[in-house]
Parts: C-alpha cells; sequence; structure tokens
C-alpha cells in the first residue's frame, strides 16, 4: 500500500519511462567547438529539444552544431555512471573517444 503522494508520483515516474527500454549516451559538438555529453531514452527528441534552445541550460548558450556519438546502455544507471566519466574529460580525449569508436 502506498502512503503518501511522493510514492504514487515516483512510481507514475517510473511507468512512464518504461524501464525496458535501452538508455543512450550522446555527445554533441557544439558551434564554439565545445563538447556536450547528455543521456536520454529519445536522442533524436533530445536532440531537437537542444536545437529548439530546450532543455539543457548549457546548451541554451552554447548551440548545438552536430551530433558526434551515441552509445547505446541496457539502463539508465549504466549510461549514468558512463556520463560522469565522459563528463569529467576535456574536449580533446572526447574527440578521440568519438573517432575510436567510429
Amino acid at each position: 500500500m502506498l502512503t503518501n503522494e511522493g510514492e504514487v508520483n515516483l512510481i507514475n515516474r517510473m511507468n512512464r519511462l518504461d524501464i525496458t527500454k535501452p538508455w543512450f549516451l550522446y555527445l554533441i559538438e557544439c558551434q564554439d567547438g565545445s563538447i556536450y555529453t547528455g543521456i536520454t531514452v529519445d536522442v533524436d527528441k533530445r536532440y531537437a529539444a537542444h536545437k529548439a534552445g530546450k532543455g539543457a541550460k548549457y546548451m541554451r548558450s552554447h548551440p548545438p552544431k552536430r551530433l558526434l556519438k551515441v552509445f547505446e546502455f541496457a539502463n539508465r544507471s549504466e549510461a549514468s555512471k558512463a556520463e560522469c566519466k565522459i563528463k569529467k574529460l576535456p574536449a580533446n580525449q572526447k574527440r578521440a573517444i568519438v573517432e575510436t569508436m567510429a
């Protein structure tokens, strides 16, 4: 039995995510040459949001130039761990990952 509204909201969010879907880590080259890293279940929809200036605050001031690479993961946890590691890298190392994984 659910005891509070917070638990109900959590279950509703989990149901909308459909935990059977894969998660994707993506790298976007911005117009200023920087590289943005993020995760999502729908890369096309998320990239469109970035191009429209919606979503991540960083992308509003660093508009996307092109999608560099997409990596698939079995679940959000794996994608988040990879995202954390990649976000710590400098841009040149992120580019090396893109080139070696092409």
